[in-house]
């Protein structure tokens, strides 16, 4: 497998390699001044100071849903992000009657414009501001858990000061594990409402079996809509507020993109591991992730088999199926490129290369010598506890009903406690997110469904060694080391579930109020198993704080050494991901996946066509179909294709959270949304390949094509400055 230097760090002292092959990276946006000549090379045109600016253009339209990336697109707070993140508004609204999910949804009016679902979030990047010496001063010399509880205590007090600014969420992020330490400030709307998705047939064309594959014809694209106070500022979902005013909002263009033009993704991309040692990358590929697997296909075996028949149950667990199917399918390409890849080799060739350097000078001998030896005998003891994360932790403890036990007893005994001292998660700052996570348990949850995945995972944990078992939890069902009476643990199960109140939304919430000797005194069976294991809940909480503050010691050490040895080879490296807002920059690119075969990086309505049977996933809505035959095009076609583009290709560096990010061309200009990578290049969260490495986006050229053609859309269009073809408004606009 060919290799390519690693491309620059944040870190200002390193001086830039110049980039080889595809353009590697998920950029902070203050680094990019420093690749201006780069980026004005591959064709950008506006000045590469203004992406480091998080309150311009068109960084502040850039926008985090939470797990998705989003953007402002009109001065009345309308956002365009993916269908399938706005899956959980879609799923909150659907009822058996009229199932969203399928059939889709367009308001009539911002009258008719539906909450999105408590949770709901709309964050706009405000404030990035550097924090590591507050952070470092405040660890010392400590080490352990008492470095840990250090850390935790800083941040707490860094995010609390920020927090002051009403309306607005903090935290700390750290960077290079723990070398640095950046605050992001972000204004948290709360009210956020769906405005319009398409037929699931067409946001989720292909459904899982098109998944992270080439070619792709899926309109992966939503709408919602932020609300605000009569005061401009954030608030609870109310009939009175009204369309937040964005700063800055980006500027759609019909115009579209062709093959070798600029592109760029800015989004908020989840985790990438690229810096991890070759020891941690064999572990994740030979023991997690083939256990992962199993458990996935187990937990669809399940729900499939439990929601058959049932379409109310089936629509409460549709996301989760999306989700685990993405997940699993996201596995299995995983584990295809690590059995194709030399990382391990790789990465291990870089340690002993490393350690080489260390050993050549005193002075880098006394302060990394140990450095990389104790780091690897940390990693081993968190490895000897994966049998209990994996069948305990996400397991058995896996129940919704149990976990909304623990997570309310929880909260009444750190209720106990000064705020400043709580753990993160259950300060005041967190009620409110608290109750939504509660309220939204209804939508989420039914008792048939959560008692059988509980079920399911009981012959695993009981496999597992017995030093590894929670006596507690053991005793609450009669486990006796590895033997166990399913059948009498299927009774006790079922009992607890026709016995529990934590299935009422009403009861459930009034247990946020009560202290601790309330749920002491509780029958409710459920809230007895979470006051049982909650010591041995805390004893693992405070091993692992442990292990962590010697990881927040150690595994800076190693980054800063390894910064500094790549530095001596002409080579840099960048952070990983880590859900803070990115740059990607590349071209319009097709690849090669194989000898022979060579992928195009446009796929276009003559593809639906082709791929459509009328059952699902491929059962376009016949609307869309008739459109296409009839050839109505508008003037949303590409000359040189003769039809309009659906999906296209990049040479992006991307992975999950980047979906719903807005493609910008040269100019800054939304002409696409980033929603998937492709097969070959699932890897790349752990070696980015830049060969065959490559971002799928939805063209915003079929997205306006099928709001103007098929859903009739039009004032949406016109709201975002574009006219419909025929320059007419055919759905009633605004509303009162």
């Amino acid at each position: 497998m060919k290799r390519f230097p690693i491309l620059p760090t944040v870190l200002t002292v390193l001086v830039m390699a110049g980039p080889a092959g595809a353009d590697e990276g998920m950029w902070p946006p203050h680094q990019l001044p420093q690749m201006a000549d780069r980026l004005k090379e591959l064709g950008l045109r506006i000045a590469p100071e203004t992406l480091s600016d998080l309150t311009g253009h068109p960084m502040n339209a850039v926008i985090s849903l939470g797990g998705c990336t989003a953007s402002f697109v009109s001065p009345d707070g309308l956002v365009i992000t993916n269908h399938h993140c706005a899956m959980g508004a879609l799923q909150y609204n659907s009822t058996q009657e009229v199932n969203l999910m399928e059939d889709g949804f367009l308001a009539a009016g911002r009258s008719a414009e539906v909450f999105a679902g408590p949770g709901s979030r709309v964050l706009v990047t405000v404030l990035f501001d550097e924090v590591t010496g507050q952070v470092q001063d405040a660890a010392g010399n400590l080490t352990g858990r008492d470095r840990y509880k250090a850390i935790e205590a800083k941040q707490k007090e860094l995010i609390k000061a920020c927090e002051e600014d009403e309306g607005h969420r903090c935290r700390v992020s750290s960077f290079y594990g723990g070398l640095q330490y950046y605050l992001v400030k972000q204004l948290e709307i709360r009210d956020v409402r769906l405005v319009y998705a398409p037929a699931g047939p067409v946001g989720n064309f292909g459904g899982d079996i098109d998944n992270w594959m080439w070619p792709r014809h899926n309109g992966d694209y939503s709408f919602y809509r932020a609300y605000v106070g009569t005061d401009g500022k954030p608030a609870d979902f109310s009939p009175n507020n009204v369309p937040y005013k964005p700063k800055h909002y980006l500027k759609v263009t019909d115009q579209g993109i062709r093959v070798g033009d600029y592109v760029m993704v800015t989004g908020y991309p989840g985790n990438t591991r690229r810096h991890l040692l070759a020891d941690e990358v064999r572990s994740t590929f030979e023991w997690s992730y083939p256990q992962r697997k199993e458990r996935f296909q187990r937990m669809l075996g399940v729900i499939e088999a439990e929601t058959r028949d049932r379409p109310g149950a089936a629509i409460k667990y549709a996301g989760m199926v999306q989700g685990i199917n993405n997940a699993m399918k996201n596995t299995e390409g995983m584990l295809a490129g690590y059995a194709k890849s030399d990382i391990v080799e790789h990465k291990a060739s870089i340690e002993e290369e490393l350690l080489a350097w260390i050993a050549a000078d005193e002075s880098r001998k006394a302060k990394y010598g140990s450095t990389l030896k104790e780091l690897l005998a940390l990693i081993e003891d968190a490895r000897s506890h994966r049998e209990r994360d994996v069948f305990y932790d996400r397991g058995v403890r896996g129940s919704q009903m149990l976990g909304t036990a623990s997570l309310l007893y929880h909260l009444a005994r750190e209720k106990q406690k000064p705020d400043a001292e709580r753990l993160p998660g259950f300060q005041e700052r967190d009620m409110r997110r608290l109750k939504e996570s509660l309220e939204r348990l209804d939508k989420r949850f039914d008792a048939q469904v959560d008692r059988a995945l509980w079920l399911s995972s009981f012959e695993d944990y009981v496999a597992i060694p017995a030093e590894e078992h929670v006596a507690e939890f053991d005793a609450w069902f009669g486990i006796e080391g590895h033997e166990i009476d399913l059948d009498a643990v299927e009774r006790k199960a079922t009992e607890m579930y026709e016995l529990t109140g934590l299935d009422d939304a009403a009861k459930r919430l009034e247990w946020l109020e009560a202290d601790a000797s309330a749920f002491e005194a509780s029958q409710d069976p459920f809230l007895q198993l979470a006051v049982r294991l909650y010591d041995s809940d805390q004893k693992f909480r405070e091993e692992d704080e442990e292990r962590s503050g010697r990881s927040d010691e150690l595994r800076p050490k190693y980054m800063e050494a390894l910064i500094a040895y790549l530095k001596t080879q002409g080579q840099a490296i960048y952070p990983d991901a880590n859900s803070t807002l990115r740059v990607t920059f590349g071209q319009v690119k097709g690849y090669s996946p194989k000898d022979g075969v060579t992928y195009t990086p446009f796929t276009t309505l003559d593809g639906i066509l082709q791929k459509d049977t009328g059952e699902d996933p491929f059962n376009s809505p016949p609307k869309l179909l008739e459109t296409i035959r009839a050839g109505r095009f508008g003037h949303y076609a590409e000359a040189k294709l003769g039809t309009v583009p659906v999906d296209f290709l990049s040479d992006l560096d991307i992975t999950g959270g980047n979906s719903g990010s807005p493609t910008l061309n040269g100019k800054g200009e939304l002409v696409g949304l980033a929603f998937d990578n492709n097969w070959e290049s699932i890897i790349s969260d752990w070696d980015f390949l830049p060969e065959v490495t490559r971002t799928i986006h939805v063209d915003v050229r079929y997205v306006l094509w099928v709001m103007d053609f098929v859903d009739e859309a039009d004032y949406l269009i016109e709201e975002m400055g574009l006219t419909p073809d025929d320059g007419t408004i055919k759905t009633p606009p605004l509303g009162k």
